[in-house]
């Protein structure tokens, strides 16, 4: 029996929202262990002159928990 936790992190990027999802995947990897699976909860754009100046997204990670 495994027990997992969830936390919640936002990740930006300039170039896709796809982009902003795989840096805050692997930057929660370098915290946390045992990473399982992300649930992208929300997208977000900054605009700037009319421009996408970046890309958010704000998901949750679940990771299994170490006995």
């Amino acid at each position: 029996m495994s027990v997992a936790r969830v936390t919640e992190i936002s990740a930006t990027s300039t170039k896709s929202f796809d982009d902003a999802v795989a840096i805050g995947i692997e930057r929660a990897s370098k915290t946390l262990r045992n990473v399982k699976s992300a649930w992208i909860k929300d997208n977000n754009v900054d605009v700037e002159d009319g421009k996408v100046k970046s890309y958010r997204v704000n998901m949750e990670i679940t990771f299994v928990l170490e006995d």
